[in-house]
């Protein structure tokens, strides 16, 4: 059953499936992360879902042309529906395809955003029929594949902004090299300050030198259960 969310954001709204694959905070802590980039920029959302991540950075950075790619129809016609409701036509755009067949121009955006399945293929529980397990797996593109499409996309200097599983966080450093895509801000995401990090946000520039920064780490949650200072002033700062 679809629904109308309130983004708790300048107003932004998000239409999404209660049978599907809705956002999770990962989506929003990735569009805090990316709060650093330049504004009147051209971004595009690799696995764009329910267009969460294009519609908050419209506004978070102020975006000249946001662009997602889904391979799912009826998701990315539900992303459609609500850039429309959102008024967002002349900025945001969604396309239905694999981005491993992105008929795009080389070279050609300042940044490229993504939330890309955390699973390798053959791990974890399987339906192939659920939303959820194709945006959660590597049923059609793997991690190299997406970072090989990522730098082709970017401009000289441009930065990919991702948000993972840090167990992955290895072979992500690896994969990001071997593209010439250079970390250069990494930070820990902890669901409470005695948990391990479940999630990780990383920063990578093309042709950058050698620098990496380590930044303070994000809790999510206090001890009873309620979200901390940090998470309540982003939604703050949307009012």
């Amino acid at each position: 059953m679809e629904r109308i969310d309130d983004l708790q954001y300048k107003g932004l709204k998000i239409i999404q499936n209660t049978d599907g694959f809705c956002f999770g905070i990962d989506s929003v802590l990735l569009t805090e992360f990316a709060k650093d980039m330049k504004k009147n920029s051209t971004i595009i959302d690799l696995g764009a879902g329910t267009g969460i991540i294009g519609l908050l950075l419209t506004k978070k950075v102020d975006a000249k042309k946001v662009i997602g790619v889904e391979i799912q129809k009826d998701i990315a016609d539900m992303a459609k529906r609500s850039i429309e409701l959102n008024n967002l036509q002349n900025t945001m755009q969604i396309i239905n395809e694999d981005i491993c067949s992105l008929n795009l121009e080389k070279y050609s955006f300042d940044y490229v955003v993504t939330n890309p399945p955390y699973k390798k293929i053959g791990t974890g529980l399987i339906n192939k029929e659920d939303k959820q397990f194709i945006a959660r797996h590597e049923t059609t593109v793997t991690l190299d594949e997406w970072i090989k499409v990522s730098t082709r996309l970017l401009k000289d200097n441009g930065s990919l902004y991702m948000v993972h599983r840090p167990e992955r966080l290895s072979e992500i450093i690896e994969i990001l090299r071997k593209y010439r895509l250079e970390p250069k801000r990494i930070r820990f995401v902890y669901p409470k300050i005695n948990k391990n990090a479940n999630l990780v946000l990383i920063k990578a520039v093309k042709y950058a030198n050698e620098f990496l920064k380590i930044e303070k780490p994000f809790i999510v949650y206090k001890e009873d259960g309620t979200y901390t200072d940090e998470i309540l002033e982003i939604y703050k700062e949307g009012e």
